[in-house]
């Protein structure tokens, strides 16, 4: 999954050196947005939407978007399973428990 991100990271630097001239009135998106919709393109593995949310914001700020929204799933589901988030991050991964 790493390796996806990092991928849409390097075509979003290749596409914004490469990028023409607006065309258009472009929609706004703030990180969250961008976020929610890069992680929901990945897990349907659809490379049309990855390669358009990746630039709706910067790198670094779809990153901090991308582990807040994982901070605040693993949360949710630790709440949900009465787990603690260190187990259920580990879960998700397919870590042993500590």
């Amino acid at each position: 999954m790493f390796d996806r991100i990092r991928k849409s990271f390097d075509r979003l630097l290749d596409s914004t050196r490469t990028e023409a001239a607006s065309q258009g009135e472009k929609r706004t998106h703030n990180l969250f947005e961008a976020a929610a919709a890069y992680i929901s393109a990945c897990a349907d593995d659809d490379q049309d939407r990855i390669d358009e949310t990746v630039t709706w914001v910067s790198p670094e700020a779809l990153s901090f978007g991308v582990s807040e929204l994982a901070c605040r799933a693993v949360i949710a589901l630790a709440r949900e399973r009465d787990e603690s988030p260190q187990t259920v991050a580990r879960s998700l991964l397919g870590l042993p428990t500590a």
